[in-house]
């Protein structure tokens, strides 16, 4: 098997995985981190190969968040304590959008100045806000999800001057489905509140 077959089959692999995670994470199955830390192991490799450092960067932070999502979501189901969807409160929105905005700097100087990055700026400010979704994400913040049209509408564009076709149609449904995952989290918020 030459090098772009192996390649190709990982990141048909990630993709799959990919798909299973977000699958179970709109349906809040803890699961759903299990297959997210394997998307994040093999997309490491790929963006490394790529020089999308950031991205890469980017998915060793999602295999921690999804180590640290599938122990909260699984010690709050063995405690039976619910780990509720809620709305986000406007000092956590703002602090989220400066750290965000932070790191997409701060990522975006470091891999101009010291690597051969592609779009260092851009592929930082995806990563950057990136990392504070996921983290809303972990915390059931209804929010976690118009972060994520956001960023996939951006991460199109970034996989797309990359020739990274696989990813990109994963991007797609991700974007896509960030739409459902927005509006699925706030019917279930709202089914929440009304229950007497």
């Amino acid at each position: 098997m030459n090098t772009e077959n192996i390649a190709l089959s990982l990141e048909i692999m990630a993709v799959v995985f990919g798909l299973a995670y977000l699958y179970f994470l709109i349906h809040e199955k803890r699961i759903c981190w299990l297959f997210g830390i394997a998307s994040s192991l093999l997309s490491i490799v790929i963006f490394y190969q790529n020089n999308l450092y950031s991205e890469a960067v980017l998915f060793v932070y999602y295999v921690i968040i999804g180590v640290y999502g599938f122990w909260l979501w699984t010690t709050k189901y063995e405690q039976n304590i619910p780990v509720t969807i809620v709305k986000i409160p406007k000092k956590t929105l703002l602090v989220s959008i400066v750290l965000g905005s932070l790191g997409a700097i701060s990522l975006g100087w470091f891999f101009s100045n010291f690597t051969d990055a592609d779009s260092p700026y851009f592929d930082a400010t995806t990563t950057g806000f990136s990392f504070v979704a996921s983290y809303l994400e972990v915390k059931k913040y209804i929010a976690a999800w118009l972060f994520w049209i956001v960023i996939n509408g951006a991460t199109i564009y970034l996989y797309l001057t990359k020739d990274l076709n696989i990813y990109t149609l994963l991007t797609v449904v991700y974007f896509a489905f960030s739409f459902y995952g927005f509006w699925n989290w706030k019917v279930k918020y709202r089914d929440a509140v009304l229950q007497p």
